[in-house]
């Protein structure tokens, strides 16, 4: 496995790869990375014959009061995790490399945006939108494949590869979680024991929500009471907890089984600001 820092480099192996009849899977990351990022490079080796995993800190999806400066690091480690893989090689381009002297273009994905993290996090899906766009360009390859925890990140990639004729094959990889049910995030590394087990009530909580209106319970309801366990739990603060439509994110007013819906969540505990979804699963 090697490690290239130039989209130069990167085209290389690519047209190399393309010209021995091979495909190429494609995994984004920001580093710092857990098992839930290596499952992205095992769905993309059962799509592909060559994958590449792109490292980097993404300093426009980050927001002036956010962690960008204390976001973790680990180079060597995510190299020997990436090779243990099965990854083929590691784009692991500068600040400079992607955005140099002079970079002005947006990418801006209306509709989905402005809910959930979007709303919360003002400009981070347009810097996610903006770096993704870049790196399937950079890239060229068949597929993507991106974390399904990233729901709304997910919804947005999609729609912009659609809507901007990219022919990259966005694929969602299912969430992948801890023995208690967290789902896997580089941020799970800034809790100390007591916050760690506190955050592994949000899937629970989540569920519980998801299950009850699957069941019949009014959305509006189970949402408005859905903050004050997350709070009794040890989470701080609650961005959002809502139930939404999986695939244009519209708010779900009554639940119907034909409609995939998914319930929401972002809340802050210690230094980590956690997020996840669980799907609505209608009658068998």
């Amino acid at each position: 496995m090697e490690t290239v820092c130039t989209v130069a480099d990167l085209r290389a192996y690519v047209r190399a790869w393309r010209a021995a009849e091979e495909t190429v899977a494609l995994t984004p990351t920001m580093g710092a990375l857990h098992e839930g990022h290596l499952s992205l490079v095992t769905l993309g080796k059962a799509r592909a014959d060559r994958v590449v995993a792109s490292i980097f800190v993404n300093p426009t999806q980050f927001g002036p009061a956010e962690d960008l400066e204390a976001y973790p690091s680990d180079e060597v480690r995510d190299a020997e995790m990436l090779e243990g893989a099965g990854c083929d090689l590691i784009f692991a381009p500068s600040v400079e490399e992607m955005y140099p002297p002079g970079f002005s273009t947006k990418v801006r994905v209306e509709g989905l945006t402005e809910c959930l993290c979007g709303a919360t996090r003002p400009g981070h899906m347009d810097g996610v939108a903006q770096v993704v766009t870049k790196l399937l360009n950079q890239a060229q390859a068949d597929y993507a494949v991106f974390g399904e925890k990233d729901w709304q990140q997910l919804a947005v990639i999609r729609r912009l590869a659609r809507d901007l004729d990219i022919p990259t094959e966005i694929l969602g990889a299912p969430i992948v979680r801890e023995a208690d049910g967290l789902a896997m995030s580089s941020r799970n590394r800034y809790l100390d024991d007591a916050q760690r087990a506190a955050a592994g009530q949000l899937n629970v909580i989540l569920r519980r929500a998801a299950d009850r209106i699957a069941e019949g319970a009014a959305v509006e309801a189970e949402m408005a009471v859905a903050r004050a366990p997350l709070l009794k739990a040890g989470f701080e603060k609650v961005d959002y907890v809502e139930c939404r439509h999986g695939d244009d994110l519209t708010l779900v007013e009554t639940f119907d089984p034909a409609h995939p819906a998914r319930v929401f969540a972002a809340a802050h505990i210690g230094r980590a600001r956690l997020i996840d979804n669980i799907a609505v699963a209608g009658p068998a």
